[in-house]
């Protein structure tokens, strides 16, 4: 196989891990490189009027995102990529303020499954979505991003919890507050104040409302000798939502092909916006009233003719754990994208859709590996097997391998990265799906 390392594509993943702590920040920044590329924005509250060979691209909840290019016939298939845009963390509960031992303290509760021990002792930003009124009234959605290290989560010292190396448990309600400020009377909705007057110029408005969330300000970085490893936060998965755009915006735009970027993964993605729900059957049916056959059994006939690529990393082969794997079935770092495997359907993967897959990568030169869990351990899930019961559209789990899944800071292949790009673009360029 040919090797793979592109710098250029390394800094554009590596700024957009960075400007994306948040799913709204992320569809923000993906939204800006479609319209960059030419993409149209709908509205989904709007009428839809779509032309042959044209790009569109639609979000929902400001934190899904889909987007798609049309053939310039007739809509007869699609190409699909998913992923999605949330990854776990310390969300702020409604009411956070809270005082102990003279310091500032914000309340947090726990998205998804979270890897808590890592998140001791880091720099913490804050970041997410806050809803204001204005003195007239209107509300105002914005979107906040406290970069600097406003908060940290101290451990406590070995001295007093001698038995901490022997494994302890963690509890996130009594044990997982962050420190802000040494106060026993600034609330949050001073500090969000001061901060929508920074990034927004916004005074005189009342906090309604808000979504947010603590996450490690470390930027990525290249590690290892030779930087075979890229270590950064929320690449589960960031990385499947920035090689499948850049597969989207890199493919020669002959065939109908598709991305779809749902929030909600990481919480079982039962929401309006999340794979559970109608937003890409939503989507789907509108592209076959305008561009496909318009009835109700071409909309069917243009599922099963459409092929859906689910991008949710692996786990790697853990050099300090190698018993955690199935021997046979050890993905490595560097060593190309993974089919994920599951007989109890965890993962949406059959014999058609992996042989589909594997030609391809041998199409686009490039390895590529298997993974199935051990026959004693549970099995973790994707987007995959959701968007193939909702929609019914064939699917493959893929992704690249990672070691920390789920922790606040993750480590994947450098040369992987280039990999799934080459494998995805190739998959959005093919002729054929069956």
């Amino acid at each position: 196989m040919s090797e793979a390392f592109n710098a250029e594509r390394l800094t554009r993943l590596c700024d957009f891990l960075q400007q994306s702590p948040t799913p709204w920040h992320a569809t923000q920044n993906m939204a800006k490189r479609l319209e960059q590329a030419g993409f149209t924005r709908l509205e989904e509250t709007a009428n839809w009027q779509l032309a042959p060979g044209k790009r569109y691209y639609v979000t929902r909840n400001d934190s899904s995102l889909i987007a798609f290019q049309l053939p310039a016939g007739k809509l007869s298939s699609l190409r699909m990529l998913g992923a999605h845009t949330d990854s776990p963390g310390l969300h702020l509960k409604p009411n956070a303020t809270h005082y102990s031992a003279g310091w500032l303290q914000l309340g947090v509760q726990v998205y998804g499954g979270v890897l808590l021990a890592p998140w001791f002792d880091r720099e913490l930003g804050l970041a997410g979505r806050v809803h204001v009124r204005h003195a007239d009234g209107r509300l105002e959605s914005v979107l906040l991003n406290v970069a600097q290290p406003v908060a940290m989560i101290p451990s406590l010292a070995i001295h007093m919890d001698r038995d901490v190396n022997a494994g302890r448990t963690i509890n996130p309600q009594t044990q997982m507050a962050p420190v802000l400020l040494q106060s026993n009377d600034l609330e949050l909705n001073d500090l969000l104040a001061q901060w929508l007057e920074a990034q927004h110029g916004l005074r005189a408005v009342d906090v309604v409302d808000f979504e947010l969330g603590f996450y490690d300000v470390q930027p990525p970085a290249l590690v290892g000798l030779r930087q075979e490893l890229l270590a950064s936060a929320r690449l589960d998965n960031l990385l499947s939502c920035f090689v499948g755009l850049e597969a989207l915006l890199a493919c020669d735009g002959e065939q109908g092909a598709l991305l779809v970027a749902n929030d909600h993964e990481e919480v079982g993605s039962a929401s309006a916006c999340g794979a559970q729900g109608p937003f890409l059957g939503d989507v789907l049916k509108r592209l076959n009233g305008q561009v496909g056959g318009g009835s109700e059994e071409s909309l069917i006939q243009l599922i099963q003719s459409s092929l859906m690529i689910s991008c949710d990393n692996a786990h790697a082969l853990h050099p300090n754990f190698r018993d955690k794997h199935d021997e046979r079935h050890g993905p490595v770092i560097n060593g190309g994208p993974v089919i994920k495997v599951n007989a109890s359907q965890r993962y949406a993967t059959n014999s058609v859709t992996g042989a589909l897959f594997r030609d391809v990568c041998r199409e686009a030169d490039v390895p590529v590996q298997s993974f199935v869990t051990r026959a004693d351990m549970g099995c973790g899930s994707t987007i995959g097997p959701i968007t193939a019961t909702e929609v019914g559209v064939p699917t493959i789990d893929v992704g690249l391998p990672q070691w920390a899944m789920h922790s606040i800071r993750e480590t994947s292949g450098t040369r992987d990265v280039e990999y799934l790009t080459r494998a995805l673009t190739q998959f959005l360029n093919r002729v054929t799906l069956h």
